[in-house]
């Protein structure tokens, strides 16, 4: 066999299984969403952003009700890619900790949950910033990334976290355009 037909074989089935498998994902991910597996996992969501935000102090994520916000935005106003990022993200989850931590998200321990986000945190992300813009150009936003935006874009625009968690003042008296912080002072809720 001459090696030039055998290279030039092996390039086009190469690139015809990498074709083919990117435009499966492409076509998989403009589908429509299920929105209810959205809503049977919410206290999936509302244990994954009470890990991201947690009660100290301050009220949490769960008392800010955020995980409502997130299955809001994610159903309304976000698109059909990354709905559909988010809800296999979310079933990816659930079927990692089952199968490696033997139980549900919400029975791990916190170190188990802390180590499930770091898993997943690290596969949402490339080491190439140019890669990551090219996958959420075309793939859109991934699971872990958008989860932890919608989390905190929900904590901050609560009642709860931005009267309690945030400093507040409702009547502000004159504009400073600079204004230190000071130690151990709260991040301001009104810009």
């Amino acid at each position: 066999m001459n090696r030039r037909t055998l290279i030039k074989g092996i390039a086009v089935f190469s690139s015809l299984g990498v074709s083919s498998f990117s435009l499966y994902k492409w076509f998989s991910l403009s589908a429509k969403p299920d929105f209810r597996t959205l809503h049977h996992m919410q206290g999936l969501i509302a244990e994954l952003a009470e890990v991201i935000i947690p009660r100290t102090d301050t009220p949490g994520a769960k008392d800010a009700m955020v995980d409502v916000f997130i299955v809001d935005m994610i159903k309304s106003c976000t698109d059909v890619k990354t709905q559909n990022n988010f809800i296999v993200g979310l079933n990816e989850l659930k079927n990692y900790t089952l199968n490696n931590y033997h139980t549900s998200f919400s029975d791990c321990s916190i170190n188990d949950k802390f180590a499930i986000l770091k898993h997943f945190e690290k596969k949402s992300t490339y080491h190439f910033d140019s890669l990551n813009k090219i996958d959420r150009k075309f793939l859109g936003l991934p699971f872990f990334i958008k989860l932890k935006q919608l989390t905190v874009e929900g904590y901050c625009i609560s009642q709860i976290g931005a009267t309690t968690g945030l400093v507040y003042d409702y009547i502000p008296h004159s504009f400073q355009a600079c204004i230190p912080l000071t130690k151990d002072q709260r991040s301001w809720a009104t810009k």
